[in-house]
């Protein structure tokens, strides 16, 4: 039988789906990052009754996209917008996560 010489690779990759999954689980589905906030949110944002939001392409959702009101834009992964102003960060799970880690350093 011949040694595991991948084993290293395979425990990388799923240490980063468990990183990744725990930094999906931060989100609070504010909808702040898509727009809810603004008045012109992304034509993809859909909000349930419970008031929370999701993206109904959100595999797919990097790239060019547009609001409601038609004006285009480019969907980010939300860490490259992290430090940006914009409507609704505040309400944000991911910033004041952030922002909490910055503190402890």
């Amino acid at each position: 039988m011949m040694p595991d010489h991948d084993g290293g690779e395979r425990d990388y990759i799923c240490f980063q789906k468990e990183q990744q999954r725990r930094w999906e689980s931060l989100c609070l589905r504010c909808g702040a990052c898509c727009g809810a906030f603004d008045g012109d949110p992304c034509e993809h944002l859909q909000s349930e009754s419970s008031g929370r939001f999701f993206c109904r392409i959100y595999e797919e959702r990097f790239g060019i996209r547009k609001t409601v009101g038609g004006r285009l834009f480019r969907c980010l992964p939300i860490r490259e917008i992290l430090h940006d102003s914009w409507p609704g960060r505040e309400a944000c799970a991911y910033v004041q996560r952030t922002k909490n880690i910055l503190m402890e350093e």
